[in-house]
């Protein structure tokens, strides 16, 4: 009797965890990431409290290299355009007129790539006007490009894994500025904005 009792619980917790196998999450091999910069008014502290804050902000799928090398045909192909991140389109949205590394980029919504050419990185600006949450990533169409902005290339001296995009303001007086920065592998890439 004890050793069919042993069976029988046994076997329930084989069917036990078996049924928890089968209905098990898995991560996705991306993640979504956003950043952002919240600008404000700074002239009165009336100004401050009437206004709300204007907003820059990068929504980008965030691919990991799990042991690949960035600069790959199966990664970011040189000299072919890069979505600049996994899954949905990289959307670069903001509130407030803009100049990013000397090109000028109104308020609005774009869809944001890159190209890497021995040269140098391009940060490729696109008018979004779907206004969807996610935006599908569709064959590059150089005709729809808005702004070309070069970007300062520079190498890590450890690699990042994940890819990462931020908006990092100045601290200085004046101009409400900061930089756009992308880090993946060992690649860094730069430009500064400035609010117009």
């Amino acid at each position: 009797m004890t050793r069919l009792l042993s069976a029988a619980a046994l076997l329930l917790v084989s069917a036990t965890a078996l049924s928890a196998q089968a209905g098990a999450r898995r991560a996705a091999p991306s993640t979504r990431a956003i950043t952002e910069v919240s600008l404000t008014l700074t002239d009165t502290a009336a100004q401050r409290a009437a206004g709300k804050p204007a907003i820059i902000r990068v929504n980008y799928g965030q691919p990991h290299l799990r042991g690949r090398k960035v600069l790959t045909d199966s990664l970011v192909p040189m000299g072919q355009v890069w979505r600049l991140g996994a899954n949905a389109a990289t959307l670069f949205t903001t509130d407030a007129a803009l100049t990013i590394g000397g090109r000028d980029v109104p308020a609005g919504r774009y869809v944001a790539q890159v190209l890497p050419e021995p040269s140098g990185w391009t940060l490729i600006l696109q008018q979004e006007t779907t206004g969807a949450a996610d935006v599908a990533v569709s064959r590059y169409d150089k005709a729809k490009d808005f702004a070309r902005i070069p970007l300062t290339a520079s190498t890590l001296t450890q690699s990042v894994e994940s890819l990462s995009i931020t908006l990092v303001p100045s601290t200085t007086p004046g101009a409400q500025k900061g930089a756009f920065t992308v880090m993946w592998g060992t690649v860094h890439l730069s430009a500064e904005w400035v609010v117009k």
